[in-house]
């Protein structure tokens, strides 16, 4: 009873405790990373800048560069900065670093929740800002997404501070200045995720067709400020002439449009559809469809966004996340809006009562697992239980289908050479051969193989290159690594053994 009040009287306090501690869980035990680009691209290249490396070889600079690779260079700034900070404290452990990263992460996104419910109330009321404030706290991907370093995640705090200096309780006595400071942030999560343009750029149609001239101006001044200052900047810094990086960025979307997982154009249907859970899926889409007249100047920038990732053929679930807490603000209202005017609800109350039940039982099951899941444990824990061994100049991976994983030297410490990447051929022969064609000085240390089936047969042939081969231990990926790998084995979650040369180190520690 005085939980039901204080959720009536203060629901704001009560979704950001729930926002907080969900989080904070996530920060301590959801450890490892979801995808390939929220550790390589901006974890693994700005340590080892830190540590006076170029892991991918993006610097000007560095020996084997061809020139601009067309990567986003601002959020890994923004790592780099933040890891060497870590460095002058002493903090040298990976595990404690990435943790402290996840923390900061759960950090920012609070803003996500805090000014979603603030911008859902100032539009809608208290009821749906309420539904909103609640999914944009507890839904089951957001904790764990919070904390990971995905630039589509990152970038979301921003997209909702545009906004909410755009509809916040006083924007209407300076708009000049509200629209200017909207224009900044969205400017920024333009730096952070280059697709999200399409938010500055929706609001930007929609103020020159209203006849909003000044605000047109003064909203268009401010995104383009922060835009120039940090994309046109750091390219001047670093190539000698500004906006190098995006220019290869635009020109490689579409040349290689077709070169990575094609989806038909309804695909981000599906994925909305079945990621928020139907029916409460559905009753955001109805409520979202609803409200796009009366909320045009939201409605237009999330439909282009929408638009162009369905029409780009590359299509990965994460790409539509900063699109989510837009659609589930204008859904909510809509949606609330919707029910206490409808004859059939107010009949079937039972029924909706059920449709509730049901996706608050799997939406808190499933939360419970990701907030709690070390993805991608198999190699992360490689590589932490290989950082005790000193000085590992060279290394290499042996995957059974001939498609090894690229091992995260964050963890290792060190930077040796890993044959697997280096070479073109990833067969076992080639890649042990390859090893070796220095000469015997530059045999791997370590051989990790990897597979589901068993090893033997991969031993064995490794040995007769590398005959002093013993092995050492093995990592066991966790369940849900697991579980992804069964349900679509493009998951390449896979058990690591790890076999030590005992020719270079003789003792195991």
């Amino acid at each position: 009873m005085q939980l039901r009040k204080y959720w009536d009287d203060r629901p704001l306090q009560l979704i950001m405790v729930l926002a907080i501690l969900f989080r904070l869980l996530a920060s301590v035990f959801a450890k490892g990373w979801g995808m390939f680009d929220d550790h390589y691209l901006v974890i693994e290249s700005a340590q080892s800048w830190v540590d006076g490396h170029d892991y991918n070889n993006w610097m000007p600079w560095t020996p084997g560069n061809t020139g601009p690779t067309g990567h986003n260079l601002f959020y890994p700034a923004i790592n780099f900065i933040i890891l060497y900070v870590m460095k002058f404290l002493h903090i040298v452990n990976p595990q404690m670093k990435m943790f402290i990263i996840r923390f900061i992460l759960a950090a920012w996104s609070l803003i996500t929740v805090y000014f979603g419910y603030r911008i859902t109330e100032t539009l809608g009321g208290k009821k749906p800002a309420r539904l909103a404030g609640l999914l944009l706290a507890v839904f089951w991907f957001m904790p764990w997404m919070s904390v990971r370093n995905l630039v589509e995640m990152v970038c979301v705090p921003f997209v909702i501070l545009g906004f909410w200096f755009i509809f916040r309780p006083g924007s209407k006595n300076k708009p000049m200045l509200s629209w200017f400071i909207a224009g900044l942030f969205l400017g920024l999560a333009t730096d952070i995720r280059l697709q999200t343009v399409f938010f500055p750029m929706g609001l930007g149609i929609w103020l020159l067709f209203s006849g909003k001239f000044k605000p047109l101006f003064s909203f268009a001044a401010g995104s383009l400020l922060t835009f120039a200052l940090v994309e046109g900047g750091m390219d001047m810094i670093i190539w000698g002439k500004p906006f190098t990086e995006i220019y290869n960025y635009t020109l490689g979307c579409f040349i290689e449009r077709n070169d990575y997982i094609t989806l038909p154009w309804y695909d981000y249907f599906l994925v909305l559809g079945g990621m928020l859970i139907p029916p409460v899926s559905i009753f955001l889409f109805w409520g979202f469809i609803r409200k796009w007249k009366q909320y045009f100047m939201i409605f237009l920038p999330v439909l282009l966004f929408f638009a162009f990732h369905s029409w780009v053929p590359n299509k990965q679930e994460r790409f539509i996340i900063p699109l989510i807490p837009l659609f589930i603000i204008i859904g909510s209202i809509g949606w609330i809006e919707f029910k206490e005017k409808s004859a059939y609800w107010a009949l079937h109350t039972l029924l909706l009562r059920y449709c509730w039940i049901f996706f608050w039982v799997l939406n808190t099951i499933v939360l419970l697992v990701f907030t709690f899941t070390y993805s991608k444990r198999p190699m992360a824990e490689s590589m932490t239980y290989l950082s005790k061994y000193p000085d590992i100049k060279y290394m290499t991976v042996i995957d059974a289908e001939n498609n090894p994983e690229m091992f995260p030297k964050f963890y290792l410490g060190q930077w040796p050479v890993m044959f697997n990447e280096r070479n073109g051929d990833r067969s076992l022969d080639s890649i042990l051969i390859y090893s070796l064609k220095k000469g015997n000085e530059s045999a791997p240390r370590f051989v990790l193989f990897t597979g589901d089936k068993a090893i033997s047969p991969m031993v064995i042939k490794a040995r007769h290159y590398l005959p002093f081969l013993v092995y050492e231990t093995t990592i066991e990926p966790g369940f849900i690594d697991k579980l992804m790998h069964r349900l679509n084995p493009i998951n390449r979650n896979k058990a690591v053994y790890i076999y030590r040369n005992v020719q270079f180190i003789p003792i195991k520690k």
